[in-house]
């Protein structure tokens, strides 16, 4: 299953790279809604064609890399066990950013082998400078959670805003990854899964210190730009990208 599971997303980094087409599983276009729903939670009928109903279930659904200059912004939904839930909290789950990247990795490891179901969604640079950071979030998110193969009867959703138009119910919670186990785990095994990603384009654009910034704006990375010019991969939406 874990092979299985990589092949996957192996797929999936090759399409974002060769600017394919947008994944095909979205039930909704790409486009932005007009208007978000003014409270946190959101409730709608599950959608029928999805492969298990599964009573009591929870997904905590968080995303990383909104601040980036460079590469994707990254998704992560997840459903745990309560047993599980609770051990990983004993041992220290917490939001990905408050722990270390060994940490980050060890907890990535424990969730995946004991998640009853997580998957990985992303926005494409392009879709970030089309839509803009805040609208690519939340497709990064509702991409995440369509592809869950166990189907939630509700989505815990960190932020303030839903995802729009998800055909299952769900809740915001501001800073959701200090209150619930799944969505720290959500954020850990997004941000491992993106580390992992930058980590390869490193390679690739060696000259932008990927490997110290992780596409963040650091001053290296800036004096890098102001050098060579954004890459194919940099948001030019996002000002130090804008100029060139």
């Amino acid at each position: 299953m874990r092979g299985m599971r990589k092949i996957s997303e192996v797929m999936e980094v090759r399409e974002m790279l060769e600017d394919k087409e947008a994944i095909s599983y979205l039930p909704s276009p790409l486009s932005p809604p007009a208007l978000f729903p003014a409270s946190g939670h959101q409730s709608v009928p599950a959608a029928s064609s999805r492969s298990h109903l599964s009573p009591g279930l929870v997904a905590g659904v968080d995303e990383v890399g909104r601040g980036c200059l460079f590469g994707p912004v990254v998704a992560a939904a997840v459903i745990l066990p309560d047993a599980a839930a609770a051990e990983l909290v004993a041992a220290g789950l917490k939001d990905s950013k408050k722990l270390t990247s060994v940490g980050r990795r060890r907890f990535a490891e424990q969730i995946q082998a004991v998640a009853i179901d997580y998957k990985i969604g992303f926005a494409r640079v392009e879709e970030i400078d089309r839509l803009n950071i805040f609208h690519g979030s939340l497709l990064a998110m509702k991409r995440a959670v369509m592809k869950l193969k166990v189907q939630p009867d509700l989505c815990l959703v960190d932020g303030k805003w839903p995802i729009p138009n998800l055909p299952i119910e769900q809740k915001t919670l501001i800073k959701g990854d200090e209150i619930s186990p799944a969505i720290a785990a959500a954020s850990i095994i997004a941000k491992v899964w993106r580390d992992d990603l930058i980590m390869r384009l490193a390679l690739k654009y060696p000259e932008y210190d990927l490997v110290g910034n992780k596409g963040y704006g650091t001053p290296k990375h800036l004096q890098a730009l102001q050098k060579y010019g954004p890459s194919r991969l940099h948001r030019r939406s996002f000002s130090p990208c804008r100029s060139f």
